[in-house]
C-alpha cells in the first residue's frame, strides 16, 4: 500500500536529515509494516512545495498504552528521497 501524506517543512528536513526517522500519524489509513509513506513537504503559506520523499515503513506501534487511541508511531527507513 502507498500513503501519500502532507508534512511540515521542520519535520520533512528533520527526517530527510536522519534525526526523525519516525512518524506520529492518526491510523486513518490502516497503516502495515512495508506499506510505503510518500512524504510531500506542505507549508500552511506556500501549501505544496514539490520537495518530496520516499519511506518504508519499518515497524507500526499502536497500542493504546504508549499512543493516543486513534494514533499510530510509525518506524520509517529510507526508500528514496527526491528535491
Amino acid at each position: 500500500m502507498i500513503h501519500n501524506v502532507k508534512t511540515l517543512p521542520e519535520y520533512f528536513n528533520a527526517s530527510l536529515s536522519g534525526d526523525k526517522l519516525f512518524e506520529v500519524r492518526i491510523n486513518d489509513r490502516n497503516y502495515k509494516k512495508g506499506d510505503i509513506l510518500i512524504s510531500q513537504e506542505w507549508s500552511s503559506k506556500r501549501g505544496y512545495t514539490g520537495r518530496k520523499s520516499i519511506w518504508r515503513i519499518t515497524y507500526v506501534l499502536s497500542e493504546e498504552k504508549y499512543v493516543k487511541n486513534g494514533y499510530v508511531v510509525l518506524g520509517i527507513s529510507p526508500f528514496k528521497a527526491t528535491g
